[in-house]
């Protein structure tokens, strides 16, 4: 086995997901574009030495459907032999395929592959692909499928934290990613995205609220207290039967937005860096994938760092910075206090809650945010981990070179 590196990493600015957000008009296609060439450029790279392009997309139907990896290496006009696949693991989707990138290279059978992923949700909304997790009646009613936010608040009710607890974790995610892109945290990886005529459609992370109050989270309504009412409520309950009811209390300001966005990260061998003239910024010490329950579908993350970390032969105390997804506030809050992790060591830069969750990008996004970090602060080992849809997590662990 071969020890795999990340050479690179870029990223658009997260646009918001609406009709009037900022990458709507922007396709998807034309964000991989952007990245490609960016990552091209930013590496001097002969394109011809890279063996493929892995991106993960949550929803991959329409102008993102189809194998929108290899067509987006064609019109970004890169080596006509690289190849390109697209692959989903619901919100993981973008680590995976980092993951799955690095897997080929440490396999020996490739030496230089992209991962990623893109999802334009102004476009394409979440659902849109259908499946049998949702649409199916007789599967749905098997397996226990409530909504993501009953399963956040269910998982709040159980911990014993009340809105106050989300909304301070919210209201620190926002404070801290206003500061980072005051800063120019993000500024390394992020490449801006243009339009067709070469006019500026977004530079910087459009759905930052740097005014950001506890008073004004205050006023926001528990978002799945309807769906918890209409049934979702009782399905949760009857497995969990140890609580009475569920606190709703997530809502818009306490849970990741909804955006536009792509990401890409170039992975290699050290033989296959040095041909291409790259030199690498981490190697990639561990991966790891679990299933977990279904029904609360959130609590993936720690068991999904728990292997990773004994696989690397490592603990949490060994970590120095953490990116845990916010989807919800509670799952980063719950991963952290399961592995005993303290907070001011996870999302130091904010996250989802402030700047949003592109679900098949935010993967390879939490990623290289982390590595950035880590270079930035001089620091040596970081864990990226997502909570994922149908009762699943994932995580990987990098440390500098």
């Amino acid at each position: 086995m071969s020890d795999a590196f990340i050479f690179d990493h870029v990223r658009t600015p997260r646009g918001k997901g609406k009709k009037d957000g900022a990458l709507h008009q922007a396709s998807p296609v034309w964000l991989l574009r952007t990245l490609l060439q960016a990552l091209q450029q930013r590496s001097h790279l002969n394109t011809a030495l890279v063996d493929d392009v892995v991106l993960g997309c949550v929803t991959p139907v329409g102008e993102q459907g189809a194998d929108i990896a290899r067509t987006a290496v064609l019109d970004a006009e890169w080596a006509m032999s690289v190849a390109g696949v697209t692959q989903s693991r619901f919100c993981a989707s973008g680590l995976e395929s980092v993951n799955l990138a690095a897997a080929k290279v440490a396999s020996g059978y490739e030496d230089l592959v992209v991962g990623g992923g893109v999802e334009s949700m102004s476009r394409w909304p979440m659902g849109s692909d259908g499946g049998a997790w949702f649409m199916d009646p007789r599967v749905n009613q098997k397996l226990g499928f409530v909504p993501q936010g009953v399963g956040a608040d269910l998982i709040g009710t159980l911990e014993g934290w009340h809105r106050a607890d989300v909304d301070a974790f919210a209201l620190r995610s926002h404070q801290r990613a206003a500061a980072a892109r005051s800063a120019g945290h993000f500024s390394r990886s992020i490449v801006p995205v243009l339009d067709i005529a070469g006019l500026p459609l977004l530079a910087q992370d459009q759905m930052i609220r740097e005014g950001a109050t506890l008073e004004a989270m205050a006023k926001l309504e528990p978002s799945f207290a309807m769906m918890g009412a209409m049934g979702f409520d009782a399905t949760a309950l009857r497995k969990y039967t140890t609580v009475e009811r569920i606190e709703h209390m997530h809502h818009a300001g306490n849970s990741s937005g909804i955006v536009d966005g792509a990401a890409l990260m170039l992975v290699g061998s050290r033989a296959g860096g040095a041909k291409a003239g790259l030199t690498p910024r981490a190697r990639i010490r561990a991966a790891a994938v679990v299933g977990s329950e279904p029904t609360i579908m959130l609590t993936g993350p720690t068991p999904a760092c728990r292997k990773a970390l004994a696989k690397a032969g490592m603990t949490a105390a060994d970590i120095d910075l953490w990116e845990i997804n916010e989807a919800f506030a509670v799952v980063p809050m719950k991963t952290a206090r399961d592995l005993g992790v303290e907070l001011d060591r996870v999302n130091v830069n904010g996250g989802a809650i402030a700047m949003g969750h592109p679900l098949g990008a935010t993967g390879c996004m939490i990623l290289g945010t982390l590595l950035d970090e880590l270079e930035r602060r001089d620091l040596a080992t970081g864990c990226a981990t997502l909570c994922v849809g149908g009762g699943m997590g994932i995580a990987t662990i990098i440390e500098r070179v």
